[in-house]
């Protein structure tokens, strides 16, 4: 099964359902996708493992979505978990996109998708940490440690992983 992950204007195609980082020669999970959101599935959801830490170093741990500290932890629609801060400001972001919204992104994107099929396309958005590595994500850039990602896909037969300055496929 592969998952389409959307950082920015980017695309990476993985055949896992998880995200990693490697630091120190150390490699961690930071995000796993336990479940997708089906719309034809009454019970169905976007369920994840999430472990990262929030600009402040304050960590940041669900396991299927649940936490013991649920303060800034919006689970309200069936597709997306999202993570913020007292104030409101986003941690982390992550959406699975229902495929009309997947086929209007960027032609680029839309075109790795159509080749490679996958089964789910999550975007994620945010500002956390890592580690020691910073990730900052918006709706155009990717931002790792200050090393901007834009415009680009990639397919791959290995997960995703972020290093301190880059990600490799």
């Amino acid at each position: 099964m592969k998952y389409a992950y959307i950082l920015g204007s980017n695309a990476f195609v993985s055949p896992d359902g998880f995200i990693s980082y490697t630091e120190n020669g150390e490699t961690k999970t930071f995000l796993s996708i336990r479940s997708i959101y089906h719309d034809t599935a009454a019970d169905s959801r976007l369920s994840i493992d999430l472990d990262i830490k929030d600009m402040y170093g304050r960590d940041f741990k669900l396991t299927n979505n649940q936490t013991d500290n649920t303060t800034g932890v919006n689970m309200a629609e069936r597709d997306r978990v999202l993570l913020t801060n007292n104030d409101g400001t986003t941690i982390i972001d992550i959406h699975q996109l229902d495929d009309e919204s997947a086929m209007r992104l960027e032609h680029n994107i839309i075109a790795e998708l159509e080749v490679h099929a996958p089964i789910a396309v999550i975007r994620i958005r945010g500002n956390f940490m890592l580690g020691g590595i910073h990730i900052e994500i918006d709706n155009e850039k990717l931002f790792v440690n200050d090393n901007s990602i834009a415009n680009s896909t990639h397919a791959s037969h290995t997960n995703l992983q972020f290093v301190p300055s880059d990600i490799v496929l």
